[in-house]
């Protein structure tokens, strides 16, 4: 499981005094462990549940580097870079716009509601449900 990954890779950051690594495993093992609170899930995410997390964890660290590439800050902004790198290793393999045409096609129901829903319960992690929608979109 991706979790275990990630754990095994603090404990690694702790030993070599990596703090950059560190410090982004240990917040991302606290949205993990928020998320299971909030699912009151006792057995653990899944690893769709942790990609979406991890999704969003880069995309916020995306957001941050070119705030301090505005503000001039480069060294703030190559420690983000290695934190978003970080991060990308435990993402699964994203769908491509193909692959995801063809699932769509594959259904019956093309809908927008029914697409997003199969989406989020079969391949929630593999793909971006911003890019499944204007996809979707696309083809009607």
């Amino acid at each position: 499981m991706i979790v275990d990954e990630i754990k095994k890779a603090n404990i690694e950051a702790i030993k070599s005094k990596d703090t950059t690594a560190r410090a982004l495993y240990s917040v991302l093992l606290n949205k993990i462990k928020l998320e299971e609170i909030n699912k009151r899930s006792s057995n653990g995410l899944s690893d769709g549940d942790v990609a979406a997390i991890l999704q969003k964890a880069g995309r916020e660290l995306a957001e941050e580097r070119d705030n301090y590439i505005k503000a001039g800050n480069q060294e703030m902004a190559q420690n983000i870079s290695k934190q978003i790198e970080l991060v990308n290793k435990y993402m699964p393999k994203m769908l491509s716009d193909e692959e995801i045409k063809n699932i769509i096609n594959s259904l019956e129901d093309k809908s927008l509601p029914f697409v997003m829903k199969y989406f989020k319960q079969n391949y929630q992690g593999t793909c971006d449900m911003k890019k499944v929608g204007e996809i979707l979109k696309g083809m009607q």
